[in-house]
């Protein structure tokens, strides 16, 4: 009898100390609207089209994330997180279990941490929080996310290290293995950034690289011209480029927040090398964008925001131009429900690289980071949705 009260108390003992060093949390967002889309591009018509339009705010996803206490300031951590569409409920990231996140790693207090698998890059991690993308998603984002703004895209097969936050300061630096045999650099990936946030004021500036031996090795979801494998964000925005042998992103951004006001300006260069055309695949094609944006928080649990973003591209007979405006307004039911409403307006012109035949076409619209893109060089959209997060 003794024997088996000592070895329950001892049973619940280890029970208490693990429950106290280790936790699993269940998480996730649904988030869909009404939308009108002008002009879109259909099969076999055009025109304005109301639709279901999913993941406006927040993308739709469930996840889990977890911390096991190692001792002197160690910890395990790892996170799993799916996306789907809550339309159709069909699986985002090319139909991956897990294609949001799929990482395990190691982070201590005052050493930073070390985590591997299916990753965001450091630009994302530092520098997407002092842009409007938290508050408003893709009306805001760059033209087909074609710098990752919206963080449509992720790396396989990487290694990343983040430091600990300094008084404010914090870098992060991020390898990818491209597999290979024989060749090194072939699908490989590298970034880095760094940001600093203090008080009311962020700043944060990387570099972000990527190779992918003209799609065959890609470990960056953005470089990637198998439509079936991951599904380009916008065909008419950057459907040309993702078969280039490498792409780079250079993007800087800073917020000010003062009183209800916050105010953010961001800059980014994305430069896509040697894709295909119809007359070769030795093409390079810069894109160069600046965005502002200012919102007002009307009361705890409203939020107004506009926005501007100019993006022009160069290169290879490629001399598009978007300018586009946005608007979006938040209304918070509860801790976990709000409504809200996002409007945009997008004109294009000059030429681009049509991505069926590689030839120099007139370029058309392609509001945000929708995809929904247009039959000519203008289109306006309109939402009014709903998101739960738990």
């Amino acid at each position: 009898m003794k024997k088996t009260l000592v070895a329950a108390a001892t049973l619940a003992a280890m029970t208490s100390i693990a429950h106290a060093q280790s936790s699993v949390t269940l998480y996730g967002a649904l988030d869909t609207s009404i939308a009108y889309f002008g002009n879109q591009q259909g099969a076999n018509r055009s025109g304005g089209t109301f639709q279901m339009e999913a993941g406006n705010l927040s993308p739709n996803l469930w996840g889990l994330k977890g911390t096991e206490d190692l001792g002197g300031g160690l910890s395990a951590i790892f996170k799993l997180e799916s996306g789907f569409n809550i339309d159709n409920g069909r699986l985002g990231q090319g139909q991956r279990m897990f294609g949001r996140t799929a990482m395990v790693g190691l982070s201590g207090d005052n050493t930073g941490s070390v985590t591997v698998g299916r990753q965001y890059d450091p630009l994302i991690d530092l520098i997407q929080p002092l842009t409007n993308d938290d508050s408003f998603g893709p009306t805001f984002a760059t033209p087909g996310d074609m710098d990752n703004y919206d963080n449509s895209y992720r790396t396989n097969n990487s290694i990343k290290y983040t430091t600990p936050n300094f008084a404010g300061l914090q870098a992060s630096a991020m390898y990818a293995f491209g597999g290979v045999p024989g060749s090194v650099a072939s699908g490989q990936t590298y970034a880095a950034a760094v940001a600093y946030n203090h008080d009311s004021f962020g700043f944060g500036a990387g570099y972000f690289h990527a190779n992918s031996d003209h799609g065959s090795a890609a470990t960056f979801d953005g470089l990637n011209p198998d439509a079936s494998s991951f599904a380009v964000d916008s065909v008419a925005t950057t459907g040309a480029f993702v078969s280039a042998n490498s792409m780079q992103i250079i993007r800087a951004a800073a917020d000010y927040s003062i009183g209800s006001f916050t105010a953010g300006v961001a800059y980014s260069n994305v430069q896509y090398n040697n894709y295909a055309t119809s007359f070769g695949d030795q093409n390079n094609t810069k894109f160069n964008t600046g965005q502002v944006f200012l919102n007002y928080q009307v009361t705890p649990t409203m939020l107004l925001g506009a926005g501007y973003d100019y993006t022009k591209g160069s290169g290879n007979n490629v001399t598009v131009s978007y300018n586009q405006f946005s608007l979006g307004a938040d209304y918070f039911l509860s801790k976990h429900t709000d409504i809200y409403a996002l409007a945009g307006y997008q004109k294009a012109s000059g030429n681009t690289i049509d991505a069926t035949t590689g030839n120099v076409v007139a370029a058309v619209a392609s509001m945000g980071d929708f995809g929904n893109d247009a039959s000519n060089n203008k289109q306006a959209m309109g939402m009014i949705g709903i998101r739960h997060k738990f």
